[in-house]
């Protein structure tokens, strides 16, 4: 979808600007000599000749268009762009409703519609929420949270859920290095998973922040939250106990379950909703030519559950994301 409205983008802007160029040096002047001509010739009125010549044509209005398009065009393409977080992997950093604001020159300004990298504007850093096209199917846009570098050792104990990064260690047997990541305690979390049994007998899944001393329905599950440091960036992340199923996971060649050596060129990533998220642990690296750009707002924020219409706009998470 976003790839289809990227080329659709694309093409109304090259059409509405050869319009706009055929209108500007040759149609509009040949309009202006033509009333020059029945002035001098002094055909009929003067005035109801002008207001004839003048009226707008179809190509002027298609050419007015261009301008709104270029701009839309080169802001979405090259500055920022807005998405929408649909589920909840990245909770509770970004919640399902969310809008963001995507920094698409953060990476590199790169065609719209192929991903080609144009110029090279920076890298990703390890702690970053990048926007990617996820690499099983590219028309499809994933957020996560950036952990591996190329180069790194990721290892993620599924027991502890807690991860190790060695930078730039490869396959080397032993590794020197280890970059700072810290973990606080574990606490109980508010937000807390639901199922609810529909008239018609189907189950509907959501999660909702329920405070801490509220009695639970039935069916429901309290998630356990902490802090994880990486670096000297710091966010919650949400884990479901004790959810210790590695099922699923995608064993790079030559390594144990649970650890990943990042190939040059691609990206480890990782949802903060570590037993809820779809991300590099099942379906493994994600190239450069992936990344579309960092996430830096929430820009207007809804409340809403997966696959449902909004119910109200929560206003106190409109700001940056970290």
């Amino acid at each position: 979808m976003a790839n289809t409205f990227a080329l659709i983008l694309t093409l109304a802007t090259l059409i509405t600007g050869i319009i706009w160029c055929v209108e500007r040096f040759k149609l509009a002047p040949e309009r202006k000599k033509k009333l020059a001509q029945e002035q001098v010739a002094g055909k009929g009125s003067q005035e109801t000749e002008a207001k004839e010549i003048r009226k707008p044509t179809w190509s002027e209005t298609f050419a007015s268009v261009f301008p709104v398009l270029a701009i839309v065009w080169i802001l979405r393409s090259f500055v920022y762009e807005p998405f929408q977080i649909p589920s909840g992997s990245m909770m509770p950093t970004l919640l399902i409703g969310d809008f963001i604001l995507v920094e698409k020159y953060a990476y590199g300004l790169k065609d719209p519609i192929t991903q080609t990298t144009l110029i090279k504007t920076g890298v990703p850093k390890r702690g970053d929420i990048a926007v990617f096209k996820y690499p099983p199917n590219p028309s499809m846009d994933y957020v996560k949270r950036v952990i591996g570098l190329p180069g790194d050792k990721v290892v993620y104990d599924y027991i502890s859920k807690e991860l190790q990064v060695y930078p730039g260690c490869g396959n080397a047997p032993v590794c020197k290095d280890i970059f700072p990541i810290s973990y606080q305690a574990m606490y109980p979390s508010e937000w807390v998973i639901t199922q609810d049994v529909k008239k018609d007998g189907t189950i509907a899944n959501g999660v909702y922040q329920i405070p801490l001393d509220e009695t639970l329905k039935p069916y429901s599950l309290r998630q356990e939250e902490r802090i994880e440091t990486l670096g000297n960036v710091s966010h919650h992340i949400l884990t479901i106990p004790p959810a210790n199923n590695i099922q699923g996971y995608y064993v790079q060649p030559g390594q144990p379950v649970g650890t990943w050596v990042v190939p040059e060129g691609q990206y480890f990533m990782m949802g903060d909703n570590r037993d809820n998220s779809s991300d590099s642990r099942y379906w493994g690296f994600v190239p450069e030519k992936n990344l579309e750009g960092r996430a830096t707002a929430i820009w207007i924020s809804f409340e809403k559950q997966e696959g449902e219409w909004p119910t109200g706009v929560r206003f106190s998470r409109i700001g940056g994301v970290h």
